[in-house]
């Protein structure tokens, strides 16, 4: 089976103002009377270095918007860049090296491929963009020790708490060292003390590294850790007082 990813053109990170860039964004599902309004004319930027938490009650639109943001949905209107790339104009192949390089993803549901290892979980992007073994190995043994799980590289899923699996999935989703962290939900399934340590961890990362990250949450308590806060309302974005 052939490798469906294409190399993406390099984008120098001193031409990209904002490392996100969504204009007039919207998304309707189903059609007529039963037409559901997701996301409605949503504009926003986010730069280099700064996580943005994303708010809204169930329904709001949060999910989708980030969805939208990280080629994994398609907008009826508008535009969204990237790290300079059109995101809405780009094919499926090149969504997918996207997504595999330029934007890491962390969800509520962890992902974890149980079978494998926590350093195994790590790598596997590192894999599929077929970095030497060397390489990928000193790379997963880092981001252990940067989510502070050094200690437990050979430990399954099951064998790890919910606090830890959520720190592998964040592991993973720097491995392929990207310019935007989308983080759906990370702490839904944690209690509140673990969840803040992983919120924690996220802004840490995120300064450190100079990457962007979209965090959809909606506890008071991890949105204060957060430098932004965009509302969603009905779809919409509210504007902050």
């Amino acid at each position: 089976m052939t490798d469906q990813t294409v190399a993406l053109p390099a984008v120098p990170a001193s031409a990209v103002e904002d490392v996100v860039r969504v204009e007039a964004v919207s998304r309707t599902f189903g059609k007529g009377k039963h037409a559901v309004h997701a996301v409605r004319d949503v504009s926003f930027t986010a730069g280099r270095g700064e996580l943005v938490a994303v708010r809204g009650r169930s329904g709001a639109g949060k999910t989708t918007l980030l969805n939208l943001v990280g080629g994994l949905d398609r907008p009826d209107a508008g535009r969204i860049r990237v790290a300079g790339h059109d995101v809405t104009a780009a094919g499926e192949r090149e969504l997918l090296s996207l997504r595999r390089g330029t934007i890491g993803f962390v969800f509520q549901t962890f992902g974890l491929v149980p079978i494998l290892s926590a350093a195994e979980n790590v790598g596997v992007p590192l894999r599929l963009a077929r970095v030497p073994a060397a390489e990928r190995e000193q790379r997963v043994a880092v981001l252990l020790e940067l989510v502070g799980l050094g200690g437990h590289a050979a430990q399954r899923p099951y064998e790890l708490s919910g606090g830890q699996q959520q720190r592998v999935a964040v592991a993973r989703a720097l491995a392929n060292e990207p310019d935007l962290l989308i983080a759906d939900e990370p702490t839904g399934q944690l209690d509140s003390e673990t969840g803040r340590s992983i919120m924690d961890l996220l802004r840490a990362v995120v300064h450190a590294r100079g990457m962007t990250a979209l965090v959809a949450t909606h506890d008071p308590a991890l949105i204060e850790l957060a430098d932004r806060t965009l509302t969603l309302r009905d779809g919409r974005l509210v504007p902050e007082d």
